[in-house]
């Protein structure tokens, strides 16, 4: 009897350890989603005056232009944020490369394809023919070769795909339609994958970028060479099993074509072509997957798992990073996490929906306001905003801590604004309405909504909110419930007016 006891006991002992375990997992889990593991600015940094950015820059490329924003600025410096726009013509190919902060890349407009080259991963795209009589003869010595191309992966993406970037991960990217390539390009430098500096710093594997690491603000063009130029002919052929004169090639010492060059045949890849069909029961199974993920929100999974690693023994590279998603399409209506037929949509794009985004450290939000529609009032709770209008105009303001106005005007299609931590935004559309996309430098971002179901003022008691404004219940009431059942995005209304001559302003269509 002693004997069962005290296995009873154990089991008991082993239970509450598990359950301790599991909760303090949960709590930390929980707990993490308020917080943020970027380093922060080494500044004191003030938010007094907002302004809406272009690109002060374009440099040009032999297929293509590269458009800067001042990232000397102090917003974008303070934020810990670097902004690029790239343009690729029809075959233009932008250069592999890699960056030393992770971003975040959104299609505006064309469609094309891409590669992310990830160390430890395996080339599972593979042509193997033999070559007869092909010989390579190096420091004296004759074999005959074996040819096969071999390649990672690469991704289609079209217009309205986040496309994720690891940072130190090389990439490259191809136009292979009849529409020019539009891209703007966000990246998180305060995030912990950068260890260097509070600077952008992008390194490419060929060609001579003629970007300056640090010339955004210059006048004048200076010319950036790439990795190998920094290493001897004859070093760098007895690494790589070549000859000094296809060493010397890879440094690209006179290849003035810049980042972006043109491939005049076309580039032939080793790729499957999907037919119309394939790729309709493809985009499918990514609403499914999302709508998994939804659910799997809604029964308190705190993130989710692609099905190739659920369940079983997984390796950890092959079986998770390796083919972990790295495109989503953030423009997809039936992919709405808000809509309101008479007012427009939101969609979120965070790490429970795109687990990547756990590795970037950033997530997006994409909002489509018809004419004249309204966003409620709110402000981000753990995250800066990067706002890029893609289409239309809209009416912004910015209030800071004090309730002062740091921003007053109009936004329209190209421009940027950054949108600080705990400021309160407002935002209308005009007669043409607006589209934008935001980028946030938290993986689950979260906003407080003031208005609105499941909002602030929802959520106080009526005598709280009576009490605070000098108001009667009745009107602390009609305040609280106005906009009805409406949730983030608004009809546009006429002015209501009380009885007593309080007028509470909605704007009229």
């Amino acid at each position: 009897m002693a004997n069962i006891n005290r296995s009873l006991g154990f089991s008991l002992f082993c239970l509450f350890l598990l359950c301790h375990g599991s909760l303090a997992q949960l709590l930390s889990q929980s707990s993490s989603q308020w917080q943020s593991s970027r380093r922060g600015s080494p500044r004191e940094c003030r938010f007094d005056r907002l302004q809406a950015f272009e690109p002060i820059r374009t440099i040009k490329s032999q297929a293509g232009v590269t458009e800067v924003y001042d990232v000397s600025n102090k917003l974008f410096q303070c934020t810990g944020v670097s902004v690029v726009r790239r343009v690729i013509e029809p075959r233009g190919l932008l250069l592999p490369h890699y960056s030393s902060a992770a971003t975040l890349v959104y299609i505006i407009q064309g469609s094309g394809i891409t590669g992310q080259t990830i160390p430890g991963c395996p080339e599972t795209y593979q042509q193997q023919f033999q070559q007869s009589r092909q010989s390579q003869s190096f420091e004296g010595q004759s074999q005959s070769q074996k040819f096969r191309d071999e390649h990672q992966k690469i991704q289609r993406f079209r217009q309205g795909d986040v496309v994720a970037l690891p940072a130190g991960v090389a990439h490259w990217c191809y136009n292979d339609g009849e529409v020019t390539i539009v891209a703007i390009y966000v990246s998180d430098i305060f995030s912990g994958a950068n260890q260097l500096d509070a600077k952008q710093r992008d390194f490419f594997l060929a060609g001579n970028n003629k970007i300056g690491q640090q010339s955004y603000r210059s006048e004048t063009s200076q010319s950036s060479k790439n990795i190998f130029s920094g290493f001897s002919a004859e070093l760098l052929s007895e690494a790589l099993g070549i000859s000094t004169g296809v060493a010397r090639q890879l440094q690209c010492q006179n290849d003035q074509r810049g980042e972006i060059v043109r491939v005049e045949r076309g580039l032939a890849l080793l790729q499957p072509y999907a037919s119309q069909q394939e790729q309709q029961q493809e985009q499918q199974q990514e609403q499914q997957e999302q709508q998994q993920q939804e659910q799997g929100q809604q029964y308190g999974q705190s993130w989710y798992q692609p099905k190739q690693i659920r369940g079983g023994c997984s390796n950890g590279l092959d079986e998770g990073f390796c083919a972990m998603r790295v495109r989503q399409n953030i423009d997809n209506p039936n992919l709405a996490d808000t809509y309101n037929p008479k007012a427009g949509r939101i969609t979120y794009l965070n790490n429970q929906k795109f687990p990547i985004l756990n590795l970037i450290q950033m997530s997006a939000v994409k909002v489509n306001l018809y004419q004249n529609a309204l966003l409620s009032p709110f402000w981000n709770i753990n995250a800066h905003s990067v706002v890029y209008v893609t289409q239309g105009r809209a009416r912004v303001q910015v209030v800071n801590n004090n309730g002062k106005t740091v921003f007053n005007g109009e936004l329209r299609r190209g421009q940027l604004l950054i949108i600080p931590q705990h400021h309160v935004v407002l935002k209308k559309a005009h007669q043409e309405g607006c589209s934008y996309i935001a980028f946030k430098t938290n993986p689950n971002s979260m906003v407080s909504q003031i208005a609105g179901k499941n909002s602030i003022l929802r959520a106080l008691p009526d005598d709280v909110v009576a009490n605070a404004y000098r108001i009667s219940r009745e009107e602390a009431k009609r305040l609280k419930h106005n906009k009805g059942d409406e949730h983030g995005v608004f009809t546009p209304r006429h002015a209501y007016r009380s009885n007593q001559d309080v007028s509470v302003v909605a704007e009229s269509p």
